[in-house]
């Protein structure tokens, strides 16, 4: 919750359209935990649209249609052994295991979209 403006400020130009790179997204999507108005002050400052989910509301806020992208990537992320149980001390070798099982993933994926 104390890393949300930080990590905004360290996002890097957005690519894919053709032209001048954008500096930030248009919105961020967010749980109940960054439900705060200095959050969505401080967002809508950087001129970025907060679609953060509201505390004591029901559930409903539809932020789990895209949400679940995000987790099954964990999980497939999760299925290998070092990535799920962290063993290395040095960032820069679990990095390197986390750039590996990405690789993996892309690789099953064009697999099974090619077959």
């Amino acid at each position: 919750m104390t890393q949300l403006l930080p990590l905004v400020d360290a996002i890097g130009p957005v690519g894919g359209k053709p032209g001048r790179p954008m500096q930030r997204p248009a919105q961020v999507q967010g749980d109940r935990a960054y439900d705060s108005q200095p959050h969505r002050v401080q967002l809508r400052k950087r001129g970025i649209r907060p679609v953060l989910a509201r505390r004591r509301v029901g559930h409903g806020s539809g932020l789990g249609k895209t949400r679940w992208v995000v987790e099954r990537t964990h999980a497939w992320l999760h299925a290998n052994r070092r990535l799920r149980v962290r063993y290395e001390r040095r960032s820069d070798i679990h990095s390197a295991f986390l750039i590996l099982g990405c690789i993996k993933i892309c690789h099953d994926a064009l697999k099974r979209s090619f077959c």
